[in-house]
């Protein structure tokens, strides 16, 4: 049985805030609360993310590539526009894609344009695990993220902002 967290009386974050200010820190005092706030909201989304998915037998990032195959308007995409449009390393995406495969929820074939180039498309039971996914997360955890839609969108801006600092994309697209 998993251990039951107890709220804590304060805010660690703000305490090391506040001493990041008492030794000297100001100018990065923010920036540290700011970091370390977003990586423990981080562990938060996951934890409620994980919890909605584990019935499917599927994590966020595989969820992912079922997502990307439903939205797809071509019936199967190669393994290397899968790691462009979700933004990781092809390791990752043929860890995915093969326990994807293992679980028959997609199938891999060679194209016939080019058998150097493999191709990903979702199965029936693959199609009906993403839907059926999607509506636990949007029940679960989507629609009510702990915050105010209002708040919802500042955050997207503020991470979109971040991101796009970053070279997550080109803002001007």
């Amino acid at each position: 049985m998993p251990r039951r967290r107890t709220r804590l009386a304060a805010d660690p974050i703000a305490e090391a805030t506040r001493l990041w200010r008492d030794h000297g820190w100001t100018d990065a005092a923010d920036g540290m609360a700011a970091i370390t706030s977003l990586m423990r909201a981080q562990q938060i989304v996951l934890a409620r993310v994980d919890a909605a998915l584990k019935p499917f037998g599927v994590t966020f990032a595989r969820y992912e590539v079922l997502m990307l195959l439903h939205f797809s308007r071509s019936p199967a995409l190669p393994m290397s526009v899968i790691g462009d449009r979700l933004q990781v390393h092809p390791t990752s995406v043929t860890n995915a894609v093969d326990r994807l495969q293992e679980s028959g929820l997609v199938s891999r074939e060679s194209s016939p344009e080019d058998r150097r180039t493999t191709l990903i498309s979702l199965t029936d039971v693959g199609r009906d695990v993403a839907r059926r996914a999607t509506e636990r997360l949007n029940a679960e955890v989507f629609s009510s993220p702990g915050m105010s839609a209002a708040d919802a969108q500042r955050l997207v801006a503020v991470l979109t902002q971040l991101r796009s600092d970053a070279g997550d994309f080109d803002p001007g697209t």
